[in-house]
């Protein structure tokens, strides 16, 4: 922790309008001029890619929906202000009428981490074929053939689609680009 006092608080916050009320508490925070008694607000978020139409769509998506992370030192009125911003449901783990409890510095630690952790892997592909689904040939020689999903190889992002090729089944090897969802 700082030398100014400064702890790590979670607000709860209405699920999905979490950017939104971060925008709202930093602007109240100004407002009422209380500046100096917070240090970061953070909305825990990691990069997710699917595959849509054949080409990979990177999404952020919350890792903690409905939390905010705030740094701040809660004296006066500082507690009232963040309560006060609409969409704020109240802090975590505060007893009703109690006191805000700052979360444990190993917490902030493994929190911390994780968030430093997400932005750095942001290579992680969400695998929208299941094993037994038909799907057709998009790319490459076989375009235009459809097959079921035998296996799928998420470290390599390939799928064995197994393909009726003159009457004989035959298992190919394709990457999530190649092939498309039957409609």
């Amino acid at each position: 922790m700082s030398d100014s006092g400064k702890k790590w608080y979670v607000v709860r916050a209405i699920s999905g309008q979490e950017n939104k009320i971060k925008g709202y508490i930093e602007d109240e925070i100004e407002f009422q001029g209380l500046s100096d008694y917070y240090g970061q607000i953070l909305v825990p978020t990691e990069k997710v890619y699917q595959i849509r139409n054949g080409k990979k769509v990177s999404k952020e998506r919350n890792y903690f929906p409905g939390y905010i992370m705030i740094e701040a030192n809660l004296i006066g009125e500082m507690v009232h202000t963040i309560k006060g911003v609409q969409g704020v449901i109240g802090f975590l783990g505060e007893v009703k009428g109690g006191d805000p409890v700052p979360l444990r510095q190993s917490e902030v630690n493994r929190m911390l981490g994780k968030v430093d952790e997400l932005t750095e892997v942001d290579e992680k592909i969400n695998i929208p074929f299941m094993v037994g689904e038909t799907v057709k040939v998009i790319d490459g020689p076989f375009n235009g053939f459809n097959g079921s999903i035998e296996k799928i190889n998420e470290e390599k992002r390939k799928l064995e689609v197994m393909v009726k090729i003159f009457g004989r089944k035959t298992p190919l090897e394709l990457s999530y680009m190649q092939v498309e969802k039957e409609a």
